[in-house]
C-alpha cells in the first residue's frame, strides 16, 4: 500500500489551476467593463478587449456584449474561461474613451500582466475633467443654443440657459448617488421645466412682456436626449450585433419618454401647449450667423457635457456647425426633406469625424455623436407624446414617424460613413 504526502496533493491541483489565464482574462473583461461604463458601443467594446487579449498572450477574446452586460471568454490553448458581469451606470464619460483608445492602441504586440493592470487603474482613477457647475453650464448653454434652433429669441434662450443648467446639476448629483435613471430624467426634466417657466413668468411680469415666451419651455429638458445611446445603439443594429442595438435603442428610448412624460405633466398642470415659436423678424445675414454661432456653441456645449477635454470638444463643434448649416441650408432654402437632409449632414458629420479623430487620437465617436445630437428632434418627439397623451392618436403617430425617420437617418448617414472609410464595417469578416 502507498502513502501520499497531502501536500502534494495540494501542490498538483495548483500546478493544473491556471492562474495566470485568471488573471489575463480578468484584466481582459476589466478593458472592457471601462469601455462600456463609459458609453462606448458593443463594436468598440469588443475590439479593446481583443487587442488587450492578443497583447497579454490569449489566443483568442470572445465577448457578448449589451448595454448593461458583457460575458468574456478568454481562450489559451487548451483551456479557457467564461466571465460574466453587470454595468449598472449607464453613462458618457469622452476622456475616458479617448485615454482608453489611446492606451489600448499604443499597447505593443507583448505586454505584462501588471503594466497593463496599472495602465487601466491610472485610467479608472481619473476623475471628472470639469466640476459639476460647469458641467451643468455646458447643458444649459447646449440647450439655450437648441432653443435659439428652435426660433426662440433673448429671453428664452436665458431662461433656458438657467434653467436647463438647474436640471443638469440636479440630474448628475442624483446619478452619483445611486437613484434609478428612469425617476431621475422625470424629476430633472420636471425642475427645468418648471424653472423656465418661473423665469418667464417672472420676466414677463417685470417687463410687461407677452405671454407667448412660455413656448420655449420644452428647449429647457433638452440635454436629456439620450444622443451617445441613440447613436451607438443604431450604429451596433447596422454591424448585427442586435443584442446591443436593441438594448440601446429601449433605453434610449425609455429616457425620451420618461422626459416626455415628466414634461407632458408640467404643461398639464399649468395649462401648456407645445406650440411652436414664431422666428425673430432678422435680415438673412443676422440670422445664419446667429444660427451658425449656435450650432457651433450647442455642439461645444453638448461635448462638455459629456466630459470631453477643450480640444475634443472643439473638434466636435466645428464639425458639428458646418454639417448643421447644410443641413439647415437643405431644408429651409433648398426644400429638401427633412430625413434626407439629416443623413446627408450625418454623413458630413461622420466623414469629417474621420479625419479629425485620427490626427487627435481620440474615438470617432466622441466627436462625431455630439455633433449630431443637436440634429435630434427633442421637440418633435415631445409633441408626439403630448398628443398621445391628448387624445389626439394620428397627430401623435404624425409627429412620432416624423421624428423617428430623422434619427433613422441621423445613423444611416454615421453608418454609411463608417462603411466608406473603414474596410472592418465595408465587408463582413
Amino acid at each position: 500500500m502507498t502513502t501520499q504526502d497531502p501536500g502534494a496533493g495540494a501542490a498538483g491541483e495548483a500546478d493544473l489551476e491556471p492562474v495566470e489565464l485568471i488573471r489575463q482574462s480578468g484584466t481582459v473583461h476589466r478593458a472592457g467593463r471601462l469601455a462600456l461604463s463609459a458609453g462606448h458601443g458593443s463594436y468598440r467594446v469588443k475590439s479593446h478587449m481583443e487587442r488587450v487579449g492578443r497583447a497579454l498572450g490569449l489566443d483568442e477574446v470572445k465577448a457578448h456584449v449589451a448595454l448593461t452586460e458583457i460575458t468574456t471568454t478568454s481562450v489559451r490553448g487548451p483551456i479557457f474561461r467564461t466571465e460574466v458581469s453587470e454595468v449598472r451606470t449607464v453613462g458618457i464619460n469622452a476622456d475616458r474613451l479617448a485615454e482608453l483608445e489611446r492606451y489600448i492602441g499604443d499597447l505593443p504586440p507583448r505586454a505584462r500582466l501588471d503594466e497593463v493592470s496599472s495602465g487601466l487603474d491610472r485610467i479608472a482613477a481619473k476623475p471628472p475633467l470639469y466640476p459639476a457647475w460647469a458641467n451643468a453650464l455646458s447643458a444649459g448653454v447646449a440647450c439655450a443654443a437648441f432653443a435659439f434652433l428652435n426660433h426662440g429669441g433673448a429671453v428664452e434662450c436665458a431662461a433656458v440657459l438657467v434653467a436647463a443648467s438647474l436640471g443638469q446639476l440636479l440630474r448628475r448629483s442624483l446619478i452619483h448617488r445611486g437613484v434609478n435613471q428612469f425617476g431621475v430624467t422625470m424629476l430633472a426634466a420636471a425642475v427645468a421645466s418648471l424653472a423656465y417657466l418661473g423665469l418667464v413668468l417672472l420676466v414677463g411680469d417685470l417687463l410687461d412682456l407677452p405671454g407667448q415666451h412660455v413656448a420655449g419651455y420644452v428647449s429647457a429638458v433638452l440635454f436629456l436626449v439620450p444622443g451617445f445611446p441613440l447613436v451607438t445603439g443604431a450604429l451596433d443594429l447596422a454591424r448585427l450585433d442586435f443584442s446591443a442595438g436593441i438594448s440601446r435603442i429601449t433605453y434610449a428610448v425609455m429616457i425620451l419618454f420618461s422626459a416626455a412624460l415628466s414634461l407632458w405633466a408640467v404643461s398639464a398642470v399649468v395649462g401648456l401647449q407645445p406650440e411652436a415659436l414664431e422666428p425673430a423678424a432678422l435680415d438673412p445675414v443676422t440670422t445664419w450667423s446667429l444660427l451658425t454661432l449656435a450650432s457651433f456653441f450647442g455642439v461645444l456645449g453638448f461635448a462638455l457635457m459629456f466630459n470631453s477635454p477643450w480640444y475634443m470638444a472643439l473638434g466636435a463643434a466645428s464639425i458639428g456647425m458646418v454639417a448643421n448649416v447644410l443641413r439647415l441650408v437643405m431644408v429651409d432654402v433648398w426644400a429638401v426633406a427633412p430625413q434626407a437632409a439629416a443623413a446627408g449632414a450625418a454623413l458630413v458629420v461622420g466623414l469629417l469625424a474621420r479625419a479629425f479623430a485620427g490626427r487627435l487620437r481620440v474615438p470617432r465617436l466622441t466627436i462625431s455623436v455630439p455633433a449630431v445630437v443637436i440634429m435630434v428632434p427633442g421637440v418633435t418627439a415631445y409633441r408626439a407624446v403630448y398628443e398621445f397623451n391628448a387624445g389626439s392618436t394620428a397627430e401623435a403617430l404624425g409627429y412620432a414617424v416624423d421624428a423617428g425617420l430623422v434619427v433613422v437617418a441621423l445613423a444611416i448617414g454615421l453608418a454609411v460613413s463608417r462603411m466608406l472609410t473603414d474596410r472592418s464595417w465595408g465587408l463582413e469578416r
